[in-house]
This record gives C-alpha cells, structure tokens and sequence, in this order.
C-alpha cells in the first residue's frame, strides 16, 4: 500500500494534525483490514445457513481486534442481519455511529444505571436469571419503554444464564412482565470447535428439550439461537433462527476439522517498516538480557512494532516474519516497541522497507494461527491483542 509522504508542509497545514498522526503511524506500524474479503466471507456464510436463519456478526472486542464499526458496517451491507457485542460501552460506540441494526449485547447487564443506558440507545440485553428479568422490568416501567430482551439458558458452559431446566420458569416470568418483549431463547456451546462432537450434542439436546417444553406450554420466544462459528461450520441441525458468528466472519477457522465446510480468507494483516539495518559481528549479544549471540557476522534490521503494539514478548526467537517475500527469523528478546531480524541473506535493505509479521508477501503467508500454535493458545487471543496504536488501514 503507498503510504503518503511526510513533509513540513503537510504537517504544518492548519486542521492537518489528525492526519498527520494517521500517516505517523502508519510510517512505523500498522494492521490492514480487507474489506472486501470480508464481505465475502459474509457472503460464504450465509450460503451454507438454513434458508430461514439470519446472520448475526459478532462485533465484540472492537471486531476481534479488526475495527467494530468498519466491520459492522460492512458485514451488513453483505447482508448479515444484526450485530452482537460483549458490552454496553461497545454497543454504544456503534449507535454513535449510526448503526441502526439490532444489537445484542452477550454480557450481563445489571446495575439501574445501565439498564437505562442500554434501553436510551436500543440496545437489546441478555437476561441470565429472574432477578435480572425484574430489575429490568422495575426500570422499564419508569421509563414507560417496552425492551426486546434475549434469555439466555446454561446448557453446559457453567457460565451466563439460568439453569436449563428452569427454563419454563424463566421464561414465563419474563413474558408475564410489563415492558419486556422476549426476542429469543438462546445458550452457548462449550467445545463446538472440538472433533469429538459428545458434550457439544450433550447441550443441544439439553436445549431442545427445554425448547419442547416451551413449545408445549405456548410460551416459545420468536427465535432460537445456540451456534457460534464452530457449529455454524458443523452442521446445518444448529442453526436455528440465527447463528452468532465470530472468527468465521474473519477469515479463521475455529479448528482444523472446520475447514473443508466453507473457503474462507483471513481479512487482517500486520505491517511494519524497518527503522534501521546494522552489521553486528560474531559473539555480539542482541537485545535485553542478550538471550541471543550472534554466532557469526550478520546483518540485522530493527523494527518499529514490539510487545505493547500486541505482538507478544513469548514469540522471542520463534517469530518468522516476511521481508521481500522472504521468511526471515526474529532474533533477540521483542521489546515494547521494537524487534529486531536477521537479515543477512537479504542484500541492499534499506530503512522503510516494510515487514509482515502477519499476512501474504509473494508466495508465503504468516496467520494468526501460526502465531497461537507457536504459543499454545488461540487465534482469538492473537488477534484482540494488537493494540490500538497500530492504526487500521481500510482496503477494499
């Protein structure tokens, strides 16, 4: 991507300050976020969804690190059908800017005053117990304002919600109520990404038999919700109404055994330029603690990207990253704003070339999940982790 030159003139512009911190940043470090790739993605969905089932696109956590409101945005536009976050703060920040979509918000809600934020801006909450579902009642009746809530039931993840086989109770309480308007019944699968489908089978029919005990007393909310990314990709019989997909609508797979379901392609890359090429010579100690001895002579290049911009201080020594289309070795311990390479098979670098540390350079790819495999953990984690002084540039 061209990035625009600096110059006194256009820094010096009046009204210019704004943009001129934009291509700072951009000059050191930042994520690209494809657009386009994302509405494809979105696209791809959708085709293996039941007929009647709506996408909703879950936004939470600033859209796993890519940009809630570029992300919500686009995602409707593709033709998801709501949003879900995690918070009321992050529900918020999308009515501000004029997303109008349905929002459901995942987490607990349960002090006076956000009940009245979240009911000021149309915000739609999860209800996990029969006190929440009457302090919400209490303060919709002050308001004189009638709220779409979703009822949440614990089938397995010991987490948020009422027990279900208190489902009936629950949710008859909550119909009976003045001002509350059950939108769904919904819960959450615990090891949807695993291959061995026991416990996620388990929770579905523990669900299904708290929907046909519903059904029978005439009290079944419009919509039924269970699957996350993972059984989105599984199997059309956990679709229901909608699916609340997450890491699919990014481009990654929740697991390996996922990935003949649907083609899709990872919307996030990770940029950085070098700052400055360097001959050391053998024996020389690189970075803090010098964990790394150079055994011969090298050249090296640091980086302007390091463990505060969300590139974690584990991946020391593991870390690949792509210069020119070539695969080249972090070496040394990655500091808060800066890592350095061995570049030495790499002729005539130059300061400002730039460097993917996650992403596609000539005919090689670094994911996110690279990264999670080489630190036992998970593409999710990887990808809410880079930081917001990494700017995000949109690509479409």
């Amino acid at each position: 991507m061209e990035i625009k030159q600096l110059t006194t003139r256009n820094i010096l512009q009046p009204g210019n300050q704004e943009n001129y911190l934009s291509i700072a940043n951009r000059k050191r470090a930042w994520v690209e976020i494809d657009l386009t790739a994302l509405g494809e993605n979105v696209k791809q969905l959708k085709k293996i969804l039941a007929p009647q089932t709506e996408l909703m696109a879950v936004v939470k956590a600033d859209a796993y690190g890519h940009g809630a409101v570029t992300v919500a945005r686009t995602a409707l536009d593709c033709g998801a059908g709501s949003l879900a976050v995690a918070t009321l703060s992050e529900g918020i920040q999308l009515r501000k800017e004029g997303i109008n979509a349905d929002i459901l918000i995942l987490g607990a809600i349960n002090t006076p005053t956000e009940i009245r934020a979240l009911a000021f801006w149309n915000l739609q909450p999860t209800l996990c117990n029969c006190a929440q579902a009457l302090l919400f009642s209490e303060i919709m009746a002050q308001m004189g304002k009638t709220l779409p809530v979703h009822l949440k039931l614990d089938t397995g993840m010991s987490r948020l919600g009422t027990n279900w086989q208190q489902a009936t109770e629950f949710v008859r309480l909550t119909q009976q109520l003045p001002f509350l308007k059950p939108a769904s019944v919904y819960s959450h699968l615990a090891t949807a990404d695993d291959p061995d489908p026991t416990v996620m089978k388990l929770q579905q029919a523990r669900f299904t038999e708290a929907i046909a005990k519903l059904k029978f007393q005439g009290i079944l909310p419009p919509k039924l919700h269970l699957a996350n990314s993972a059984a989105t990709l599984s199997s059309r019989v956990f679709h229901y109404d909608l699916v609340r997909v997450g890491l699919a609508l990014y481009g990654l797979y929740p697991a390996p055994h996922l990935r003949s379901s649907v083609k899709l392609q990872p919307i996030l890359q990770v940029k950085a330029r070098i700052t400055q090429v360097k001959k050391i010579t053998a024996g020389t100690g690189v970075s803090y603690g010098h964990k790394f001895i150079a055994p011969q002579d090298m050249a090296i290049a640091v980086v302007g990207i390091g463990y505060a911009d969300g590139v974690p201080r584990n991946l020391s020594h593991r870390l690949k990253v792509l210069v020119r289309g070539q695969l080249v070795p972090q070496i040394g311990t990655i500091t808060m704003d800066q890592l350095m390479l061995d570049v030495s098979n790499i002729p005539n670098l130059q300061p400002g070339e730039i460097v993917t540390l996650i992403g596609r350079d000539g005919e090689h790819t670094i994911t996110a999940e690279d990264w999670a495999d080489a630190l036992d953990t998970i593409s999710w984690e990887i990808l809410c982790g880079f930081k917001h002084r990494l700017p995000r540039v949109n690509r479409v």
